[in-house]
């Protein structure tokens, strides 16, 4: 059998074969972007770091995919009533005696943090886990959570500024006050 590659028919063929690998090229490359796209307008700044940490784009969002599976198995809870007054009555308090002792408060607004993210359901003995978990629900605070305990840790070895602390104290009211106020109900979160 002779190969005549002047034959229309063996021509088309070759013309259908790189149509095809072009369109599938093509449809793979749209829907990576699109996937990239919903990372990154979900995760916000995580996704890049998590992009950082992993070397690539379908690396991070594989771990990002696995955080989204690990929170929608943990048990997440809305405060009663009762809990989201104390926890605010506390918050209040540690709020107060920033003035006067901010290296205090600032351990203090770290440890309700933790207690309340427990109280809602999350584990918290890892902060870093503790940052990746809370970075599903609330992916604009995490940047902020980390450097706020960042500072916390930075205390103890008095590597803090007082602007350091009052950072820190800002950063960890904005997720307290989220924390604290978001309601699940029938697995749809709102804000109450």
């Amino acid at each position: 059998m002779h190969l005549n590659l002047t034959d229309p028919r063996l021509i088309a063929g070759v013309v259908v074969i790189v149509l095809i690998i072009v369109v599938g090229v093509a449809l793979y490359v749209r829907n990576r972007r699109k996937t990239t796209a919903g990372f990154r307008k979900r995760f916000g700044s995580e996704y890049d770091r998590a992009v950082l940490e992993h070397g690539s784009g379908p690396k991070a969002e594989a771990k990002l995919a696995d955080r989204e599976t690990r929170v929608e198995n943990l048990k997440i809870r809305a405060l009663t009533a009762a809990e989201r007054g104390r926890y605010s009555a506390d918050w209040q308090s540690v709020q107060s005696r920033f003035v006067d002792h901010p290296k205090s408060a600032v351990t203090e607004a770290d440890e309700l943090v933790s207690s309340l993210m427990q109280a809602r359901g999350y584990p918290v003995a890892d902060f870093e886990q503790r940052a990746a978990d809370i970075s599903v629900d609330h992916p604009r605070l995490v940047e902020n959570y980390r450097s706020a305990h960042g500072v916390a840790v930075r205390l103890g070895r008095d590597e803090a500024s007082t602007e350091d602390m009052r950072t820190a104290m800002i950063q960890y009211r904005n997720l307290f006050d989220e924390l604290v106020q978001e309601q699940t109900i029938t697995g749809i979160k709102s804000v109450a």
